[in-house]
């Protein structure tokens, strides 16, 4: 199994920032995709960026500019979303999601984490 851990939630004033943290462990071989989705109560759950293993990088348009995913170098399969100039509607929970194939067999992953709060309020 691959197991997915989210970091770095809070609570933040308007136009503040935080870094939330993903990282992947169990048997894994590669991951080939890392994603962040949030979701606000009573709202569907939203794409905000998408990682692939080949280096491209989407963003959702209510974050272009302002959110920033990356990968993490010091910490094996892990990933950061850098999130800048935050505003109430970036209110939600926030989830990692990543992809890839298992050690050993080869089997493909699909894994999500827990979710971390992230609350922007004055």
């Amino acid at each position: 199994q691959v197991h997915l851990v989210e970091s770095g939630g809070g609570l933040v004033q308007p136009g503040g920032s935080l870094r939330l943290s993903c990282t992947a462990s169990g048997s894994i071989f590669s991951v080939s995709v890392y994603d962040w989705y949030r979701q606000a109560p009573g709202r569907e759950r939203e794409l905000v960026a998408s990682f692939t293993g080949r280096g491209s990088t989407t963003y959702a348009n209510s974050v272009k500019g302002r959110f920033t995913l990356s990968r993490n170098y010091d910490v094996l399969n892990s990933v950061n979303l850098q999130m800048n100039n935050l505003k109430p509607e970036d209110t939600a929970v926030y989830f990692c999601h990543a992809k890839g194939l298992v050690m050993t067999t080869m089997v493909g992953f699909d894994s999500w984490g827990q979710g971390t709060q992230v609350t922007v309020s004055s």
